[in-house]
């Protein structure tokens, strides 16, 4: 599935159809450059999701945790991540193994611990405001 964003206002209408086509996944893993979107895109996700809390980006606590009308949800930033063994020390495969939203961002960092099924989403920056999203089922 490829979407073609204009603009922010775009971007809950993207979240949108990213859940209604993947509806039964938990896992999805957002790659991009720095800059192109990828938090700003999992807020929208977290808003279609009904989470209530202004949601920012986990780059220094690696992940933060939500309330949502969908039960409770994890956003990862492992940017600042040194190897997989601080992964393996944080306990990741209780986030990813308990059926809950877990929305990842840089997860090449941790490429052998990726779990078979999930979702991967690619931001481009492809003009000003504009951005290509792909997801596709891994």
């Amino acid at each position: 599935m490829t979407i073609q964003v204009k603009n922010l206002d775009e971007l809950k209408h993207a979240a949108n159809s990213i859940l209604k086509e993947f509806p039964d996944d938990r896992i999805f893993l957002f790659y991009g450059n720095m800059g192109a979107g990828k938090t700003t895109f999992i807020n929208a996700l977290c808003e279609q999701l009904g989470v209530l809390d202004h949601t920012s980006s986990p780059t220094f606590s690696i992940v933060n945790e939500y309330d949502s009308a969908n039960g409770t949800l994890f956003h990862f930033d492992f940017y600042r991540l040194k190897s997989e063994i601080e992964a393996l020390d944080m306990g990741y495969e209780e986030y990813f193994y308990a059926n809950k939203y877990c929305f990842v961002e840089w997860p090449e960092k941790i490429s052998n611990l990726l779990p078979l099924e999930c979702v991967s989403i690619s931001i481009e920056t492809t003009g000003n405001q504009e951005r290509t999203i792909k997801a596709e089922k891994k």
